[in-house]
């Protein structure tokens, strides 16, 4: 399928397009979407043209591009995590009724957790986690809580290629974390992506014993109260790995 000048295949250009769209944005100029994707001003014309005429994408007047309703569709009809939020989210919702705080939901997906559902309300802390946003694991509860349920080989891997870019966290201190998770059920991060608040995760485990999601909450760190907290995640999540089933 390698049928341009560079070598792409048509998938290859085709996922440079609609990557090309940064996070939050939800149009772009045809120009703009070009040089984003690398692409020939008139490649990624015709790629939009054909992706649209599929309702992939949106092309509107002036060179408008935005992603299309059926690509949301296909997506989220089709999701492999669509069984998982559907089971997480009456308890997601008890959770949030009792702390009126941010519940998220993450998976593991390479070294980064994967937010695949969020909860929140009007009043509660600050919470970097949106849903389709990744974390690093060292940065994030739910990662961790992820991270430190998974074999010792995967762990080893993470570790050994473990790089910290602000240079501030080491790969002992991770090594720390982890082995605190484990130990303890849960992860705790307190003021690491905001300095305002505490994020508290424990691991979904599946009736095969595998760990399938991390469930965690955002509370401000004034009003910690991890031996309350603690023991509700845990019961939800027991409650999420039981709908599961295996």
């Amino acid at each position: 399928m390698a049928n341009s000048a560079s070598g792409d295949s048509v998938v290859d250009r085709v996922v440079r397009v609609i990557e090309a769209f940064p996070e939050g944005v939800t149009s772009l100029q045809l120009s703009e979407l070009a040089d984003r994707s690398g692409l020939p001003l008139s490649s990624a014309h015709r790629l939009v043209r054909q992706l649209s005429g599929h309702g992939l994408l949106d092309l509107g007047a002036g060179g408008t591009v935005r992603l299309g309703l059926r690509l949301w569709e296909l997506v989220n009809r089709n999701s492999p995590t669509l069984a998982l939020r559907q089971a997480a989210m009456p308890f997601m919702e008890d959770i949030q009724q009792v702390l009126n705080q941010n519940v998220n939901l993450a998976v593991l997906d390479g070294w980064e957790a994967l937010f695949v559902e969020r909860l929140s309300r009007r009043g509660s802390v600050a919470n970097r986690a949106r849903v389709a946003g990744r974390m690093p694991v060292h940065i994030s509860s739910a990662g961790l809580a992820l991270m430190s349920h998974q074999s010792r080989e995967v762990q080893a891997e993470y570790l050994e290629q473990f790089a910290d870019p602000s240079g501030k966290v080491t790969a002992g201190v991770v090594r720390h974390l982890l082995a605190e998770a484990a130990q303890q059920g849960y992860a705790q991060l307190a003021g690491v992506v905001d300095p305002d608040t505490w994020g508290i995760a424990v691991p979904v485990i599946n009736g095969k014993r595998r760990t399938v999601a991390a469930l965690g909450v955002v509370v401000p760190l004034a009003e910690m109260r991890l031996q309350a907290l603690v023991p509700a995640l845990q019961t939800a999540a027991r409650g999420i790995g039981r709908q599961l089933g295996d």
